[in-house]
């Protein structure tokens, strides 16, 4: 069986394994593009084959720009004008 480690919740799972990950997430139901899958320190692409004895872990995706500093682009310079 192949060990799958889930993240947020922390959670493990054994799944049949000799197969894509692809197929992996579809019967875990988790949407490809919300994770990044990783064996033994390498990303792997949805297209990679997991063997019976691998061990991988799935990591939630997680996005965020940098916080604006307070008063930075809060103010409009007036020119010229009347």
């Amino acid at each position: 069986m192949l060990s799958v480690r889930l993240r947020n919740p922390d959670r493990e799972v054994e799944v049949v394994g000799d197969r894509t990950i692809r197929d992996v997430l579809t019967e875990l139901s988790i949407d490809p593009d919300t994770v990044l899958v990783i064996r033994d320190r390498e990303l792997l692409t949805r297209n990679a084959r997991v063997g019976t004895d691998d061990r991988i872990e799935i990591r939630p995706v997680i996005s965020g720009g940098a916080a604006i500093p307070a008063g930075v682009g809060t103010r409009v310079a007036m020119h010229g004008g009347r």
